[in-house]
């Protein structure tokens, strides 16, 4: 991708699946987002929480990029609330991906639902890799990396690398 297509891609970014919209983050998200982002039991393997909602309304709110990495709401399409999130950033043909389901939605197929559609747009785009780092003690995110074909590549700052190569899928 170059970059007139990612300020591209950004502003017009907007991907549907079945349940889920994937989309920038409004005000109105805010609230929601803290509300799980701050609980340090469900946010044990993440980074990005413990803020407060000036912080993340800095951080969400600003214009997004791709090559700086960009955090997108996950909305329900049913009930039109922000029920995770998604972080994409581009390192040339390279993407790296961050995922978060709110405790409420989890184990209902959302995270796989919504990186589905993202590992399908990303692949459109002329993506050619996608990395994914997650503590090795994250069963749950291992495990969805794996369904999604996604492999074991490293060790990395007591982080585990997984890489989906999408030229071979």
């Amino acid at each position: 991708m170059n970059g007139n297509m990612q300020k591209k891609a950004v502003g017009i970014m907007e991907i549907k699946t079945k349940r889920c919209t994937v989309r920038r983050f409004v005000k109105e998200n805010l609230d929601d987002f803290m509300e799980y982002r701050n609980n340090e039991n469900w946010m044990q393997f993440q980074g990005f929480k413990g803020l407060t909602k000036q912080m993340y309304a800095k951080e969400l709110l600003s214009e997004p990029s791709l090559l700086k990495g960009v955090q997108l709401a996950i909305i329900n399409n049913t009930t039109n609330r922000l029920i995770g999130d998604i972080y994409l950033k581009s390192e040339n043909c390279t993407f790296w991906i961050g995922y978060t389901i709110s405790p409420f939605h989890a184990k209902q197929g959302y995270a796989y639902e919504v990186l589905v559609a993202i590992i399908s747009w990303l692949k459109q785009k002329g993506c050619i890799r996608i990395n994914a780092g997650v503590s090795p003690e994250n069963l749950a995110s291992i495990n969805l990396l794996k369904k999604l074909k996604f492999t074991f590549l490293s060790s990395d700052e007591g982080e585990h690398i997984y890489i989906l190569d999408l030229e071979k899928i």
